[in-house]
């Protein structure tokens, strides 16, 4: 089950984008220095569709994308949420999800997103707004992974 902390809409996190960005709870990276300790607890409330339903009424046209921040412990349930939002926006909503995994999860279809942070914080790297970052921003494009970390440096 996927838990969230908060959501905020933000225009940092996805170049170009008005994001609804949503926080997931129970984070178990457990990122040295993480920034966010208090997502890695199992808190909140559990992230439905009935939620982003509601969601999506009241943000439908303030947003361009929905991005989940986290939920490495359940990419099934990220990649349904994700296709959900896909489907019933007919694809007029973006959507994207910030993992801390290195790699992609075998049950993420690159499909249901069009854009995918992977990499772990490391607090002596920096995070994507620096040259130095072990993170990568990809968007996707007919299920490819197009790198464009770069869209954050010289911000």
């Amino acid at each position: 089950m996927l838990k969230y902390h908060n959501y905020d809409i933000v225009f940092q996190e996805i170049p170009d984008e008005i994001t609804l960005a949503i926080n997931i709870t129970g984070c178990k990276n457990s990122c040295y220095n993480c920034h966010s300790k208090h997502l890695q607890k199992d808190a909140g409330e559990e992230l439905t569709i009935k939620l982003l339903e509601q969601l999506l009424a009241k943000y439908d046209h303030r947003i361009s994308c929905i991005c989940f921040m986290g939920g490495d412990h359940n990419p099934k349930q990220i990649d349904s949420l994700a296709r959900f939002i896909k489907t019933i926006t007919c694809n007029r909503i973006k959507t994207a999800w910030y993992s801390g995994k290195n790699s992609l999860p075998d049950e993420i279809q690159p499909m249901n997103f069009n854009y995918i942070k992977l990499g772990a914080y490391n607090d002596t790297l920096g995070g994507l707004k620096l040259r130095s970052t072990n993170q990568r921003l990809y968007k996707i494009s007919d299920g490819r992974l197009d790198n464009i970390t770069e869209k954050f440096w010289g911000r």
